[in-house]
């Protein structure tokens, strides 16, 4: 039965990846074509940038100030956040059913 929860939080860490995968895009090319500064300090291939995914993990994109930004990026940090403690959970019930009888 542990296992079948922590395949569940697998299915919750995909539902997480496929809206990262919908709204970070969005919110990258939104941050390229409004706010230099910012796009800037990414650079190219910001994808999967440690510092880029930092600064959403943070809510840095809050300062800016752009409803529009902050419309985007909130759904991509709820699913990121979501990716993480879905696979952590899976991980930890795997751990228990590995040590419980």
């Amino acid at each position: 039965m542990i296992l079948f929860f922590a395949l569940c939080f697998v299915g919750v860490a995909i539902a997480g990846a496929t809206a990262f995968a919908i709204f970070w895009p969005l919110t990258l090319v939104h941050v390229r074509d409004r706010h230099a500064g910012t796009a800037a300090d990414f650079g190219p291939g910001a994808f999967m940038d440690p510092a880029a995914l930092r600064w959403l993990l943070a809510g840095t994109y809050r300062a800016t100030g752009d409803r529009s930004l902050t419309g985007l990026a909130t759904p991509a940090r709820i699913s990121l956040i979501t990716i993480v403690l879905g696979l952590s959970a899976a991980g930890l019930l795997w751990l228990a059913s590995e040590v419980l009888p």
